[in-house]
């Protein structure tokens, strides 16, 4: 089978099945007041992390912050675009649907909630790196760009087309 094709039903496999749970995907109307709180709350989390300047420490609440602060900047898009999701996995699925995503965004956001769950919950011992804290002021920048420059009206009605 064509390897586009077994991407795109994964895809879709995935988005299917946040349809279908609670919490999961809900078209709303788009909120362009809670997605710059959202922005905001992304930027000063943020801030919080490198406010310390050149640091070579980072503990895991960095790591958690980074995570929140990349996921807060992501969820701001689709608060815009009125679509709105309470299970980070399928947030973070919607990434699939905007081209200025990559596959090495996608995997740097799933990476990050990972190892977030695991020093939050199973106390595991990752820290962050002063490179990694870059991607991160990264993809917030990237996505402060997406909502300025992208027709997230697309985005919702793509999404909007996958319920069944």
């Amino acid at each position: 089978m064509n390897q586009a094709i077994v991407g795109m039903n994964k895809k879709m496999s995935k988005i299917s099945w946040c349809w279908k749970q609670k919490n999961g995907f809900e078209i709303i109307e788009p909120n362009t007041n809670l997605s710059n709180a959202y922005l905001i709350e992304a930027r000063t989390t943020l801030k919080k992390i490198v406010q310390d300047g050149n640091r070579t420490n980072y503990d895991k609440w960095d790591l958690i912050m980074s995570y929140y602060s990349c996921y807060n900047a992501l969820y701001s898009i689709l608060m815009k675009a009125g679509i709105k999701c309470e299970l980070h996995s399928c947030t973070i699925e919607m990434m699939k649907f905007i081209e200025s995503f990559t596959d090495e965004d996608y995997e740097f956001l799933m990476n990050l909630k990972d190892k977030r769950i695991d020093v939050q919950y199973y106390l595991k011992d990752y820290k962050i790196n002063e490179n990694q804290i870059k991607k991160v002021k990264l993809f917030v920048h990237k996505c402060e760009v997406i909502l300025n420059k992208t027709d997230l009206s697309k985005l919702r009605g793509e999404l909007d087309g996958t319920k069944k």
